[in-house]
């Protein structure tokens, strides 16, 4: 996700997959955040399932297969780098009790939970 969502991006070596240091545009927040990978600073970005495991579980995921909670814990239209203490703040909330503070985001992020839990058949509230 780090590959997808940051740009000016370095990486740990030559091979491009560990990402070392790159720029955040967080669409919940419309900052700019810069990521470096570290012990004190990879907290800063995070990844945010938009559909929350728990909300999900709660929304009829136990009915799923192994193999479908895995799909939905790894699909790349559930999963939203961001920043950390936003993601935090989140939880586990469904878009009925919480959304993102950046009010222009709101309905792309509304929009992307109700894909998820259609793709997964949850519920919605």
């Amino acid at each position: 996700m780090l590959n997808r969502d940051l740009t000016d991006i370095t990486y740990v070596n030559s091979v491009p997959c560990k990402v070392a240091s790159g720029t955040l545009a967080d669409p919940y927040t419309a900052t700019t955040i810069a990521f470096l990978r570290g012990t004190t600073t990879s907290d800063d970005v995070q990844i945010d399932h938009v559909v929350a495991l728990s909300d999900a579980w709660q929304k009829g995921a136990q009915q799923l297969t192994y193999e479908q909670r895995v799909a939905l814990a790894n699909d790349p239209l559930n999963l939203q780098s961001t920043d950390g203490p936003t993601n935090q703040q989140k939880g586990d909330g469904d878009a009925a009790t919480w959304l993102p503070p950046n009010r222009g985001f709101r309905c792309d992020y509304v929009g992307r939970q109700v894909s998820v839990k259609a793709t997964y058949s949850l519920w919605v509230t």
